[in-house]
């Protein structure tokens, strides 16, 4: 990688991740301030960030109670920050639930209600239904991860298992008016989507979700099955009066803060491009399609001229097949770098919630060359590719990208540069 490649890519993630500020994000969509009391309710990896930045933006008294990933909390005055386990949900996180709606209890048409939702919500407040179990739900949500399913299949699934998805918690508020602020870390930007929506119904129903786990050939727990098998429990319909005067509004996305990087790249006379804010697939083979892109553009000049910034963003996933350690961005990474061996490219490829996977690190760096670097210190990359052990292959490099929690979350950065 040349000199300087690395702290260029860097800085364009720190912008991306900056369009994405709690509070900047805040500012411009706060709501008006009721007669009664405003509740704070949140969840998600950036929830105690976005708690903490409402707090200082709020001109009035407030409460609450937010629930965030282990590791991930965040100063509060006023509101509670409580912390549960990510990806997979335990029982703080079940008595995280139980805390929320306990905030919504006896609220009448005067009060506010403040919901700030952001990625990884959905394991952080599980609420299994009838005779689900918590262990039942854990184990749906690892056989969900472990699928290769696409983030709006995992919820179309988790909306009909459980009893704050899919608009429930909003429904306990009534009738408080809830104003929902998202940020984003789905493609599309469907607010319904980022965590399950606990404060946002959609029409999903249960014949679309027993559809889908046929489809993608999901193997649920016996109770989850049976759970889906029958009609008891359905979330609520966007058409419910409970719902009358909600608001909603994606306050921070992918698409917004691509746009800031590529901002940021133009300005250091680099040009740059946005593939999409909202690639979806495979994380293996989006990289093959990212990489033969970049190959055309350093053989080629086309369909972008040198130099130039390739952007993308969205939600990759990943099959898991082995018993490696690794998340979606560095196992694209590993993949661009096996289909892009040989091309002049530096890239970064990381989450912007600042873990990818279950270890410590965002992501990692890769150009051309790494995979030679790779096999010189008697490392098979393809074989450590079958095995989703991604991370392995660049701790050996030395290019784990390791930026520490970010406290907010729009997915997926990823920026190939060909100078």
């Amino acid at each position: 990688m040349k000199p300087g490649d690395k702290e260029f890519l860097a800085d364009l993630f720190r912008v991306a991740v900056e369009a994405a500020d709690p509070e900047r994000a805040l500012r411009a969509h706060l709501p008006a301030r009721p007669r009664g009391r405003t509740v704070v309710i949140g969840a998600g990896k950036g929830a105690a960030q976005l708690a903490a930045a409402f707090e200082r933006l709020w001109d009035g008294p407030l409460e609450g109670v937010v629930v965030t990933r282990y590791g991930y909390a965040a100063p509060c005055e006023r509101i509670r920050v409580l912390e549960a386990a990510h990806p997979v949900p335990d029982a703080a996180g079940l008595q995280a639930s139980r805390a929320l709606f306990e905030a919504v209890e006896g609220l009448g048409e005067d009060d506010l209600v403040v919901a700030l939702i952001c990625g990884g919500g959905s394991a952080l407040l599980p609420c299994p239904p009838g005779p689900v179990t918590l262990a039942d739900e854990a184990a749906m949500n690892s056989a969900l991860l472990a699928s290769g399913a696409p983030i709006s299949v995992m919820n179309a699934i988790r909306k009909q298992v459980s009893g704050i998805k899919g608009g429930r918690l909003a429904a306990a508020c009534h009738p408080a008016k809830v104003v929902t602020l998202v940020v984003s870390d789905v493609p599309g930007d469907d607010p319904a989507q980022v965590a399950s929506g606990p404060t946002i119904p959609d029409a999903t129903g249960r014949s679309e979700a027993r559809a889908l786990v046929k489809t993608w050939g999901i193997t649920l727990p016996e109770a989850v099955e049976s759970w889906l098998s029958g009609e008891e429990g359905q979330p609520p319909s966007p058409n419910d009066p409970v719902f009358a005067g909600h608001e909603v509004h994606v306050v921070a996305s992918a698409r917004l803060s691509l746009e800031a990087a590529a901002a940021r790249a133009e300005a250091l006379g680099v040009p740059a491009v946005i593939l999409s804010d909202s690639i979806e697939g495979e994380a293996r083979e989006v990289a093959r399609v990212h990489a033969a892109i970049a190959r055309e553009v350093a053989s080629r000049g086309r369909p972008f001229a040198r130099p130039v910034v390739i952007l993308s963003g969205g939600e990759t996933t990943v099959t898991i097949r082995g018993q490696g350690k690794g998340g979606r961005n560095t196992e694209f990474l590993l993949s661009l770098a096996l289909a892009g061996e040989g091309v002049p490219f530096a890239a970064l490829a990381a989450d912007t919630d600042g873990i990818d996977g279950s270890e410590d690190n965002a992501g990692a760096f890769a150009d051309g060359a790494s995979m030679q670097r790779l096999r010189a210190l008697g490392v098979d990359p393809a074989a450590l590719l079958a095995g989703n052990d991604a991370w392995m292959a660049f701790h050996h490099l030395g290019d784990l990208f390791v930026p520490g929690p970010t406290g907010t979350n729009v997915n997926d950065f990823r920026a190939i540069l060909i100078r």
